[in-house]
């Protein structure tokens, strides 16, 4: 992020001819940056003030060091001049430090010739000291060179910080305290390793990372991640990514853990510093959209846990969208309503905000379909389709299927699961049936109007589809279209499972890598599976087909957990129990008539097209409570998959 421009220096001679620095208030210089794109806000002075202090410089022929700067006008601390920050250092009648210096501990002072230094010129000259360091301790060392920094993948590199050798001589406190300026924050170091060669790092909390290895997870990212989720460039360097915000770094850096097999403790390791830093940052008001951006990756990959009561990401995808309309997100082309600045943006900035708040609206879509709550979504005139309204909002294509996609789920969650005269929002059989009928069409519609749709595009719309036809498992047995609907659900359900299921040949991405919304609708697929082969439904549909996709289904599920005994290997397990258990997917089902008719009945209603899992945990817990087992916290999945399972395949 570019920060504010400062007052721009003048240069002015004394009586002795000597050239000194003068600081012109910001009513003086231009409106626009360098850049054109902030332009700092003018302050009034009182003119009689402004007039007499002309005089006085004309009379004089040039002011002493303490009369060049105007009156009201107050000086920042060498601290903050250097990040160009607002300072409220106050120095008469006594001098108290500000209160960034006090929070950080810095030392808060005023020099007359301080003089700001520029991050690459810092940095440039650092990488020079740095460099004739290495030269002297290579002349001191047996081999005649010092190896390049590269480390080789090991997994006792996750353990640098005990395995370090203690810093030894001033070459070495020197080099140390240059790695640390050059990385800008508290979280960069540089430190010997045992075989005395020098490596870069990151830490975060006790997890230190080198820089061979920062570089190894962004590529794992971008490799493998981003293209679920493509809000940013991937040309960018991990330092470019640090400097412009350690929380987005660390979010990408947690998303490329989940499958690191060099360090396979790494994102273990990481939830805890992470949380910490997390709620650190959503306290630090205002945010930028760079954090609205980094809120929107963890939200669609979030952190492991073990029980859904724990997991914030509903919470955090309505507090994103909040974040983003509050800095101006949602009227991109008017930003300066929403701050005290003047802010201009280039084309391609411009369009960079409107992607992020397009990407913003279509997770916290997918949030609230996942987790079977209301959506907190607004789509107004700045996403309208193909930039109707201002042809400078034309979002890319991926970009636009994608958030085609989510305004359908969204008008699929207003019209089936937002009844406001019904008590748990649901809508009648008979507005259910009339509405079905429209949204189908409106679903061929969204499916022929994808342009160039890839296959995360088709994936996304397939989950869409299963999220629309699952509300047939509210309607009444006697309903009108009641076995239509129960096929359009199977048939919803074998196409996201099979869009699912190809995405490694089509896409080159194993499912593994895939979000946590994906993750949640095959888990609604396996108990969609789950429910239809252990009821009357079972002797219409091809039983040998349903039982190998539900076999592939628990796979997918273990394939996609992270960590051990985490919520998806958990649902695994509760899966294969309730399967087990109710010998669904026999060949000659053998119901009462009372039972056909309530067997696929709910009596959790309140999660919308996530009921059904909502609903099947909660009768798993009512069925082995008493075999003490009807608990997710009890359950350890086992290493490898049932016997049953394997001989299904």
């Amino acid at each position: 992020m570019n920060s504010l421009p400062s007052g721009p220096s003048a240069r002015s001679k004394s009586r002795g001819g000597s050239v000194s620095h003068v600081t012109v208030p910001p009513s003086f210089s231009s409106p626009k940056s360098a850049k054109g794109k902030i332009r700092t806000p003018k302050r009034s002075y009182d003119k009689t003030d402004l007039a007499s202090s002309s005089a006085e410089s004309a009379d004089d022929g040039g002011c002493r060091a303490d009369r060049r700067r105007l009156p009201g006008v107050k000086r920042a601390c060498n601290e903050c001049r250097q990040q160009k920050l607002k300072c409220d250092v106050v120095t008469e009648p006594t001098y108290l430090p500000c209160e960034r210096c006090r929070r950080l501990k810095l030392e808060c002072k005023i020099d007359s010739n301080f003089k700001r230094v520029g991050k690459r010129s810092r940095n440039a000259e650092m990488e020079r000291e740095i460099e004739e360091l290495k030269r002297q301790l290579a002349s001191q060392q047996a081999s005649p060179a010092i190896p390049q920094i590269k480390t080789e993948p090991s997994s006792s590199l996750s353990q640098l910080p005990s395995q370090m050798d203690t810093f030894m001589g001033s070459e070495d406190h020197a080099v140390a305290s240059l790695m640390d300026l050059a990385s800008g924050q508290e979280g960069g170091s540089f430190m010997r390793s045992p075989n005395a060669r020098l490596l870069m790092s990151r830490r975060l909390g006790d997890v230190v990372l080198s820089q061979d290895q920062v570089h190894e997870l962004f590529q794992i990212f971008f490799a493998y991640y981003h293209h679920f989720l493509p809000i940013l460039n991937h040309e960018g360097q991990p330092d470019d990514f640090y400097e412009a915000s350690p929380f987005l770094f660390w979010v990408l850096i947690s998303v490329a853990a989940r499958r690191y097999v060099t360090i396979p403790t790494l994102l273990a390791s990481l939830i805890g510093p992470l949380n910490k830093l997390l709620w650190e940052q959503v306290a630090e008001v205002p945010q930028t959209y760079i954090f609205v951006k980094a809120l929107s990756v963890l939200c669609t990959w979030p952190l492991p846990i073990s029980s859904t009561s724990s997991d914030p990401t509903f919470m955090l995808s309505g507090l994103n969208l909040q974040i983003a309309m509050q800095i101006g997100l949602h009227r991109p082309s008017h930003a300066q309503d929403f701050t005290k600045f003047k802010i201009e943006f280039m084309e391609d900035e411009l369009r960079d905000r409107v992607r992020t708040w397009a990407s913003c609206n279509a997770v916290a879509q997918r949030v609230a379909t996942g987790y079977g709550q209301p959506p907190s979504t607004f789509y107004d005139w700045t996403l309208a389709p193909s930039g109707v309204f201002e042809p400078g909002f034309i979002l890319p294509k991926d970009a636009q299927n994608r958030l085609l996609i989510e305004r359908f789920n969204n008008k699929v969650t207003e019209a089936l699961y937002r009844n406001r005269s019904d008590p748990v929002g649901l809508a009648s059989d008979e507005e259910r049936s009339t509405l079905t009928k429209f949204l189908a069409q409106d679903y061929d519609e969204v499916e022929r109007s994808l342009q160039i749709p890839d296959s995360f595009s088709f994936l996304y719309l397939r989950a869409s589809g299963l999220h629309f036809r699952l509300s047939i498992l509210f309607a009444s047995p006697n309903s009108k279209d009641y076995n239509d609907g129960l096929f359009s659900l199977w048939r919803a359900t074998t196409a996201f499972l099979e869009s699912a299921f190809s995405l490694e040949p089509s896409a080159g991405i194993p499912l593994a890598y895939s979000t946590n919304y994906v993750l949640q609708m095959i888990i609604a697929s396996g108990f969609t599976l789950l429910k239809l082969l252990n009821s009357f439904f079972a002797s219409f549909i091809d039983l040998d087909y349903g039982r190998r996709l539900f076999t592939e289904t628990i796979r997918a599920i273990r394939a996609i957990s992270v960590i051990k005994n985490d919520l998806p290997s958990r649902l695994a397990e509760v899966l294969t129990q309730l399967w087990k258990g109710s010998g669904a997917g026999s060949k000659s089902p053998q119901l009462a008539s009372n039972v056909m008719e309530n067997s696929l009945q709910l009596k959790v209603k309140c999660r919308m097209s996530m009921s059904l899992v909502f609903d099947s945990v909660w009768r798993w817990r009512e069925e082995f409570q008493a075999q003490g087992r009807g608990n997710l916290e009890g359950i350890i999945p086992p290493p490898n998959p049932p016997q049953f399972f394997r001989s299904m395949c």
